[in-house]
């Protein structure tokens, strides 16, 4: 098998990528307090063309030269913006008509594999801070609990690997309807 190159791909340029359809998901980032994890999302969010990224609280934001180590240009390409509160911006896009999925270890949860996706929605996932999780007037406030079932001995995973997780279960949904 022969890797494919960077041409090979056909991805579009900034210009062509925010001309494009987006996948209807916001990630919400509950005071994530790493830099690295934050360029990672941007990462991710821009390979499933998701729509938004809100920071929150003490999330930092873009530019900054540790973010962009791991976003590696994503924060350029994905559309951000920055909240003081989660739980007002988890209001605010609830009124938008967006479901909200606070991405937490609770009981009452769903586990990710079991959550069907409605393509006729929009939805927010909500992820915490990386020692504290999501706030839990956070998690009163959300529509759903999306839980990623694990069989190891750590308590969780890293939060763009969740984060991952999560949009991509949503992209793979949308892209069979």
């Amino acid at each position: 098998m022969q890797k494919k190159t960077i041409w090979d791909l056909n991805r579009p340029d900034i210009e062509h990528y925010r001309e494009q359809a987006k996948l209807p998901v916001t990630v919400v980032l509950d005071n994530i307090r790493s830099l690295n994890n934050i360029g990672s999302i941007f990462r991710t969010c821009d390979g499933f063309s998701v729509e938004h990224i809100a920071l929150c609280g003490i999330t930092a934001t873009p530019p900054s030269l540790e973010i962009h180590k791991t976003a590696l240009g994503a924060e350029d390409s994905v559309e951000w913006s920055h909240h003081d509160s989660t739980l007002e911006c988890v209001r605010q896009l609830q009124s938008q008509g967006y479901t909200v999925c606070a991405l937490e270890q609770a009981f009452g949860s769903v586990e990710l594999q079991n959550f069907i996706v409605d393509p006729h929605r929009k939805y927010a996932i909500v992820a915490g801070h990386e020692v504290d999780g999501v706030d839990q007037r956070v998690v009163d406030a959300a529509d759903i609990c999306l839980e990623i079932p694990q069989r190891g001995t750590k308590h969780s995973l890293n939060v763009s690997v969740s984060t991952g997780i999560a949009v991509w279960h949503i992209f793979q949904q949308m892209l069979t309807h």
